[in-house]
């Protein structure tokens, strides 16, 4: 696949593709008139960089990662940095929950009080 190609299906530009290139997160073969050529598993590896890259990982994190979620094949070091950062993501996932609670609580209490009760009583209630 060419890189408009590439860019087009994983949803992001190609300036992108060529950012992920130079961080070794993606590879690509040139052609003799010098373009980009991607395998068919481009845009699947691509999809998972981004979510790597949305769950809080640096480029060079995921590039230590990337051989292990390949091949399934990992050294003990691998394990312990996929194990870190599965706990750092879950205890996000944990303060992203209470974050939600929160909110679902304050909407609560704006709800009632365009109701005509107040906050206060919406939050006692609550508690």
């Amino acid at each position: 696949m060419r890189i408009g190609e590439v860019a087009a299906a994983a949803g992001v530009s190609t300036r992108a593709l060529r950012y992920y290139e130079e961080q070794g997160l993606l590879s690509s073969v040139r052609s003799t008139s010098g373009q980009r050529h991607y395998d068919a598993g481009a845009v699947e590896r691509v999809h998972w960089v981004r979510a790597l890259y949305a769950a809080g990982l640096s480029s060079k994190a995921i590039v230590g990662l990337l051989p292990c979620v390949h091949t399934g094949v990992a050294t003990e070091e691998m394990i312990g940095q996929l194990s870190a950062e599965r706990d750092r993501i879950d205890a996000q996932v944990r303060e992203l929950a209470a974050t939600r609670d929160r909110l679902d609580d304050v909407i609560a209490a704006a709800r009632a009080t365009a109701a005509g009760r107040s906050c206060t009583d919406v939050e006692a209630a609550a508690s």
